[in-house]
């Protein structure tokens, strides 16, 4: 929700990450918005215990390029969740629209394949100042919010298909 802080959560009901391990996957469209995104993720996993080690971090190109670097990293690695990072931001041309179907599509779709979780952490934005708020600014960082979203889906992963 636009009136909601995205870095506002109570540490307390997260799980202890320092048995896991994540992919995060970034756009590097938008650099500055998903750099900030990608920081807030890194930070957070750490911050809850992920060892640095534990995190591979891949960029691609774009948005819509995600998708293929997410399974590229839970084909080629042995993560619990992957985390995907990116910033569509609305232009002139219904370009917006395909690359948003295209990367909710392919996240969903990964999802439904993988016995892991994979975080959609996109921001599909009307215009920068809405994407700076959310990567950081007034509404928080998404990044955080991925983040803890992953601990949280590797532990139900975990506790479910014991």
């Amino acid at each position: 929700m636009a009136t909601t802080d995205l870095s506002s959560y109570d540490p307390s009901k997260v799980p202890s990450a320092s048995e896991m391990k994540f992919g995060i996957v970034v756009s590097e469209w938008n650099p500055a918005i998903t750099g900030a995104l990608y920081k807030g993720a890194f930070d957070t996993l750490v911050k809850h215990g992920a060892q640095e080690a534990n995190i591979v971090t891949m960029m691609v190109p774009g948005s819509f390029e995600l998708t293929s670097g997410a399974k590229i990293i839970a084909d080629t690695t042995n993560v619990d969740a992957v985390i995907c990072l990116g910033c569509v931001i609305q232009g002139e041309t219904p370009h917006f629209d395909f690359v948003c179907q295209g990367v909710t599509q392919g996240i969903a779709h990964l999802n439904f394949t993988y016995n892991i979780p994979f975080i959609f952490g996109v921001l599909t934005t009307m215009n920068q100042q809405q994407a700076e708020d959310r990567a950081g600014g007034k509404h928080g960082n998404k990044g955080d919010e991925a983040a803890i979203t992953a601990i949280k889906m590797v532990d139900n992963n975990w506790r479910f298909r014991k």
